[in-house]
């Protein structure tokens, strides 16, 4: 075993097996052929991975996205039970409604129970309160109401109260499942020595260990495809888009098929949520987010490959322990870049209302978008605050600067939520001092996470704004 440094950070590399597909190289090709290493298996499987549950939530995630952007602007009973059977139901039958397949980019899977059956998303969801919202909702909470006011939403969208529904709840499960699943139970509690051992297996009859599938499901809740260190950054993420930003359209087709059968599995060969935005950040070029994960996940599965079904020692489940911080450190990057570019977003589409509304100008089209990068914003900035750290002085500053509704052109803006569900507002600073805000977004991100993609960088734009606004901007009104 050694280490190295990778953008400051001391990563460790093992030793790889050799009855892991290899390339040329000699190095870990992808995530997959892991030997059956349980003592007197019986059954017929002769691989081990498996995390065919957290790719089936994928589905879940992308598909309820979808079905919250299908409102019509009254009460619809109808769409928000069915946006219910994709978040907390189980039943069969549950069509993929997101991603589907296209000449370019044909999909195998069109049902929810091809890739694992019996599935939600809201007995995974977090279970802590949000203080980002009013009312001290959990996140399963939070995530049915928000789900009872898209239903009713016109294409998803409350331009009253400038909430994208679609946004909000696709963002907040990226952290409050999938980020919260792997950082703070598979990668952390399940990781203990009492805990799912490694000379057991998962459950009776499994072709798996209990650290083995641990460490599986927390790779599963990643979402890069089983083969990403064959691929660059922006590769991976050309195949999340489906060949829209491959030219010609069906390289990205070529990208994911690993095993060349003509078609693109969702399981694993589909980029999902997390690992997408790790590659969109990495492509610039200035990171490694989806690389240094992929690589920490491959040498941990590697090492209890190795392990061949035995217990554990203290310095393996150490080793283990070390390659899950580098995975947690790197994801919740990601998801600081994330608030960082939406941040940068919202700052721009307030600039550009400022003088349309000066104009007296049309800010539909901008209000649209405005309404969608905040949904963006909020959504990521909840979701950094459900990992296994907790993020204390600078988590209330998040929320106090982004607050709990975005601040809209009459400068009002949503303060709390009724015994009734209803929003109430009041008056807020107004859109100048709003624009401080995302800054002081973008910099606290800078600072307490150490971001270095910084889409949409904005912060040139800080000290000229602190000196407009006068004393009001410099002082700490968030």
């Amino acid at each position: 075993m050694y280490k190295y440094l990778i953008g400051g950070l001391f990563v460790i590399s093992i030793p790889l097996t050799a009855c892991v597909s290899n390339d040329k190289s000699g190095s870990v090709e992808a995530y997959k052929n892991f030997p059956v290493t349980v003592k007197g298996y019986k059954g017929d499987k002769k691989t081990s991975e498996a995390y065919t549950g957290q790719i089936a939530r994928h589905m879940l995630h992308e598909s309820l996205k979808k079905l919250a952007g299908k409102g019509n602007g009254k009460s619809n009973p109808s769409l928000e039970a069915q946006m219910m059977s994709y978040y907390s139901g189980k039943a069969q039958g549950r069509a993929i409604i997101s991603p589907t397949g296209s000449k370019d980019f044909p999909i195998i899977e069109t049902q929810v129970d091809q890739i694992s059956k019996e599935k939600d998303l809201a007995g995974k969801t977090y279970k802590g309160t949000i203080s980002g919202m009013p009312n001290q909702m959990t996140g399963s909470e939070l995530i049915k109401f928000w789900i009872g006011k898209a239903s009713s939403a016109t294409k998803g969208q409350d331009k009253a109260n400038g909430y994208d529904y679609p946004q909000l709840i696709s963002k907040f499960i990226m952290g409050a499942v999938f980020y919260n699943q792997a950082v703070d139970n598979y990668l952390d509690e399940k990781l203990s020595a009492e805990k799912k051992p490694n000379d057991k297996p998962y459950k009776a009859g499994a072709a798996y260990t209990g650290k083995e599938h641990s460490w599986d499901e927390a790779f599963g809740y990643f979402g890069a495809p089983a083969h990403t260190m064959k691929l660059s950054a922006a590769q991976v993420y050309e195949i999340a888009k489906k060949g829209s930003k491959s030219k010609p359209k069906s390289n990205a087709a070529k990208f994911a098929d690993y095993n060349k059968d003509g078609k693109v599995s969702l399981y694993g060969e589909m980029t999902h949520a997390p690992a997408y935005y790790a590659s969109s950040y990495d492509k610039g070029g200035k990171t490694q987010y989806l690389h240094n994960i992929m690589r920490a996940f491959l040498e941990g599965r590697s090492m209890l490959a190795g392990a061949k079904g035995e217990k554990l020692s203290d310095s393996q489940r150490a080793k283990l322990r070390e390659l899950a911080a580098v995975i947690e450190d790197q994801w919740e990057k990601t998801l600081a870049e994330s608030v960082f570019k939406y941040a940068g977003s919202v700052y721009g589409d307030l600039a550009k209302l400022k003088v349309i509304r000066d104009s007296n100008g049309d800010t539909s089209k901008v209000l649209k978008k405005y309404i969608k990068h905040w949904g963006e914003l909020k959504g990521f900035g909840l979701s950094l605050q459900t990992g296994k750290k907790k993020l204390g002085e600078t988590g209330a500053r998040l929320n106090r600067l982004i607050g709990f509704g975005p601040m809209m052109p009459n400068s009002s803006q949503v303060s709390d939520i009724d015994s009734q569900g209803n929003y109430v507002k009041s008056q807020g600073s107004g859109m100048s001092e709003y624009m401080l805000h995302m800054l002081k977004v973008q910099k606290l991100m800078v600072d307490e996470f150490g971001v270095k993609a910084r889409s949409n960088d904005k912060l040139k734009d800080l000290t000229s704004m602190i000196k407009s606004l006068g004393k009001t901007g410099s002082a700490e009104n968030d």
